[in-house]
This record gives C-alpha cells, structure tokens and sequence, in this order.
C-alpha cells in the first residue's frame, strides 16, 4: 500500500497545474507575508505557519487523494499562484480555490487554472459537486466565482475562519 499516489499534472493553452514542489514555499511565504494580499486566504501568516500550510496542502494530495496544484507557466515555468480541490478538516464539501502571486492577475490565469481543476474533479475524481468559499468583501475571488459560473448559495461558520460565502459551481456536465 502506498500512502501518496502520484499527483497528477494538467495542461492547459497557457498554463501546467503541476504537484507543490519545496521551491515553491518562497513564492507562498511572500504572499501570506502581504496582508493586503493574504487577508482573503487567512494571512498574513509569519513564514513558520506559512511552511505549515504549505505542508498541509502537501499531505492533503496524501490523504485525501486530491489538492492545490502550484500554477506555472507553461512554457517559462514561472511560477504563478496555486489552484485545486481540497476539503480540510470541518469543510462542508470539496471546495475550489486559488491564488494568485503578485503580478500573475488580470491576465484571466485564475480563470484558467480553475477551469482544468473544476474539469478533473468532475470528470476523472467524479466529484459531484463543488463550492468555493470566500470571505466576505473578496470581490476579486467573488468576481472570479461568478465568471466561473459559480452563484451565490448561503453565508456559513466556517471552523477556522468565522463567515465565508458558500458559492455553488455548476454540476459537471455544464459548460459556460
């Protein structure tokens, strides 16, 4: 038996959704460093419990079987933000996220990336569902939901976070 099967890679026009790798804690560092940056994913985080969730998005792939993938560029490798599936503990359902480094917004990358994930999930995980959840007054992340097809369901506790905004993806099979 093994413990961590291969984290699978996604390829998109612009883009590779590839596993974490340890060279990509800097780029998060920096980010959850921001807290105008970071406060919509729960920043600022000092790097010490930056490194920590980092390695949760790691042993997520090992428990769970799915996760964040690191977003880079397909042919430079520039590393531009992460996206994927993942369902923490006290999560209500699997949830789609992302994030997006400094300078990699506004070039419809989180679009992008979040397309491939939504579409693995369904089509090959057969994930039935999916939400994203944001926190109030993210009207970027909102904006991108909404692009996504995603609308707006219910405000609810979240354990970790107080209120987040539950926004329900379309079922698999939809197309925008």
């Amino acid at each position: 038996m093994t413990l961590f099967a291969p984290i699978p890679t996604l390829e998109t026009e612009r883009l590779t959704l590839r596993g974490p790798i340890e060279s990509d804690f800097e780029h998060l560092a920096v980010f959850f460093a921001d807290k105008d940056r970071s406060w919509g994913f729960g920043g600022p985080l000092d790097r010490t419990k930056a490194w920590r969730w980092f390695a949760s998005i790691i042993g997520h792939w090992a428990l769970r079987g799915f996760g964040f993938w690191t977003v880079t560029d397909k042919i430079t490798s520039e590393v531009y933000g992460l996206c994927g599936i993942w369902e923490p503990e006290g999560c209500p359902e699997p949830e789609i996220g992302w994030v997006m480094f400094a300078g990699s917004e506004g070039k419809g990358l989180a679009f992008e990336a979040a397309i491939a994930a939504r579409t693995h999930a369904y089509d090959t995980w057969k994930m039935p569902a999916l939400s994203s959840n944001i926190f109030p007054g993210n009207t970027r992340s909102i904006a991108l939901a909404e692009r996504l097809g995603a609308t707006f369901e219910k405000e609810f506790q979240s354990v970790s976070h107080g209120t987040e905004l539950l926004y329900r993806h379309p079922s698999a099979g939809v197309t925008l």
